[in-house]
């Protein structure tokens, strides 16, 4: 469901921003206070978070890129229409052949697939961005011997 309002942009420290009226936040679903939206200001699509703000309505941060599209400034009211966002963007990162060579080797598949999802989320994303062979056959040979030491929490580097 869309939310439609108008609120004058202002300068809080080096940012622009929007108070987002209660009776809009109170009906989107919160993440550990911040909502995750997607809008237009003044017809321009955006996709932002609102912050969570003591004692204050939620604040919708407004960027560069969203100023220009909506063709507002500062000290301005702009037209925003929001909804929630369900969208979640969370990369998945390939298994390296590498470590899945070295698991099926040292019969440690079962081990690794028992890790928690986040844990399995946080090796596979730190092997992505190595840059050498070397490098990455060093931290799977951590990987290995941290599962056949069956440590509780398996974490590299």
């Amino acid at each position: 469901m869309k939310h439609h309002f108008k609120e004058k942009i202002y300068k809080i420290g080096i940012n622009w921003a929007v108070d987002v009226p209660l009776s809009i936040t109170d009906q989107l679903q919160k993440d550990k206070g911040y909502i995750r939206i997607k809008g237009q200001i003044n017809g321009f699509d955006f996709k932002q978070t609102l912050v969570p703000v003591k004692n204050s309505p939620h604040r919708l941060f407004v960027n560069l890129i969203m100023m220009k599209g909506g063709q507002t400034a500062v000290g301005e009211t702009a037209v925003f229409a929001i909804e929630q966002n369900d969208e979640l963007l969370e990369k998945m990162y390939e298994m390296p052949e590498l470590l899945a060579a070295s698991l099926k080797t040292n019969q440690l598949e079962k081990e690794f697939d028992q890790l928690s999802a986040t844990r399995k989320k946080d090796i596979l994303k730190y092997l992505y961005y190595l840059k050498t062979a070397e490098t990455m056959q060093k931290n799977i040979d951590k990987v290995i011997l941290q599962l056949q030491q069956k440590v509780k929490q398996v974490r590299i580097p």
